[in-house]
C-alpha cells in the first residue's frame, strides 16, 4: 500500500502544470497557446521571460525532486530513481493539464538530485557546456542524456543506468518535433552562448 501511496503522490506531484498555473495566475496568458505551445521552461522564457522561466524551472527541478525523495519520507527501501519515474510521467502526461504536459527535461533532473547531488551537479555542467556552443535546449538535453547514460556506467549504479536509458529514449520521443526542426535548420536558439554576436 505504501508503494502505491508513493507512485500516486509523485505522479501527483508531477502533474502540477507549473508554467501554465504561472502564466494564467500572474500573466494571464496560457503559454500552450504562443511560443513552442509546450508549457516547459524553456517555452517560458520564450514567451513570458526570465522571471517566470526562472520560476518554472525551479518549480519543475522540485517536482522531480520531491517526488523521487518519497521513499526517504515513507522510509521506504525502493529506489528513489524509480519513484521519481512517477513524477516525470506526471509532468508530461498532467492530470492537472488535460494530459498534454511538458518534455520533462528539468523534471528528471529533480529526480537525479534527489538520488544523488554530486552526479546532478555533473549533469548539469554537461548540460551547460553543450547549451553554451549548440544554443539549443533541445538538442544539448538530448546529448547530454547520451553522455550522462554512458557516464553513469562508470559509477556502478546499475539502477541509475538503467533509468537515465529509459528517460533518454522518452525524453528523445518526446523532443521529436525538434528533431525534424534541427534537421531543417529552423529549432530556436538561445540568445547568448557560442558564435552569438557573429552571427548578430
Amino acid at each position: 500500500m505504501t508503494t502505491i501511496l508513493m507512485f500516486v503522490l509523485s505522479y501527483l506531484l508531477g502533474s502540477i502544470p507549473s508554467g501554465v498555473w504561472i502564466g494564467e495566475k500572474i500573466y494571464n496568458i496560457d503559454i500552450r497557446q504562443h511560443g513552442s505551445g509546450n508549457m516547459g521552461t524553456t517555452n517560458t522564457f520564450r514567451v513570458l521571460g526570465v522571471k517566470a522561466g526562472i520560476a518554472v524551472l525551479a518549480a519543475d527541478l522540485l517536482k522531480g525532486t520531491l517526488g523521487a525523495s518519497l521513499p526517504y519520507f515513507f522510509d521506504s527501501n525502493l529506489s528513489p530513481m524509480v519513484v521519481g519515474l512517477a513524477a516525470v510521467l506526471g509532468h508530461t502526461y498532467p492530470l492537472f493539464a488535460q494530459f498534454k504536459g511538458g518534455k520533462a527535461v528539468a523534471t528528471s533532473a529533480g529526480v537525479v538530485l534527489a538520488y544523488n547531488p554530486p552526479f546532478f551537479i555533473y549533469c548539469i555542467l554537461v548540460f551547460g557546456i553543450l547549451l553554451y556552443f549548440t544554443r539549443m535546449v533541445s538538442l544539448s538535453s538530448m546529448t547530454a542524456l547520451v553522455l550522462i547514460t554512458i557516464s553513469s556506467l562508470f559509477i556502478n549504479d546499475w539502477i541509475l543506468t538503467a533509468i537515465a536509458f529509459v528517460l533518454t529514449i522518452f525524453i528523445t520521443y518526446r523532443h521529436r518535433e525538434n528533431i525534424v526542426r534541427i534537421k531543417n535548420g529552423t529549432e530556436s536558439k538561445i540568445p547568448f552562448g557560442f558564435r552569438y554576436k557573429k552571427e548578430q
